[in-house]
């Protein structure tokens, strides 16, 4: 039974210490553009006038990953962009044009490689 117990509070101590180096999403937002690896704004609604989007993240501790932006009109897909980061800390972004007739709002997922979800963002466009 000792055995047992001190197998089990191996495993609790590597999944614990596992979580606590896993990689995320240090950084994320909408943005008019990037310049130099850097978001020049931050969008949270867009009017019609515009017709381009980028969605911006920085990466921390995701080396070798595949990270996908997706976007979504309501519950469709638009688009998906892939990126494999090549480093601990990676900066990324996907551009996505948009109809002035697809107004309303538009998500963003960022997903790992098995599809789980990292972070969800949302702005209007109208």
């Amino acid at each position: 039974m000792i055995n047992l117990s001190k197998i089990l509070l191996l495993c609790c101590s590597i999944l614990a210490s596992s979580q606590l180096w896993a990689g995320e999403v240090t950084r994320a937002q909408f943005t008019t553009q990037v310049l130099d690896r850097e978001p020049v704004d931050m969008v949270i609604t867009l009017s019609t006038d515009q017709t381009q989007v980028s969605y911006f993240t920085e990466l921390t501790d995701l080396t070798g990953h595949t990270i996908t932006h997706q976007w979504l009109y309501y519950d469709d897909i638009m688009f998906e962009k892939s990126f494999v980061v090549g480093g601990a800390r990676w900066r990324v972004w996907s551009t996505k044009t948009l109809q002035p007739r697809w107004t309303g709002r538009w998500t963003v997922n960022t997903l790992d490689e098995d599809r789980s979800l990292l972070l969800t963002q949302v702005f209007e466009y109208q």
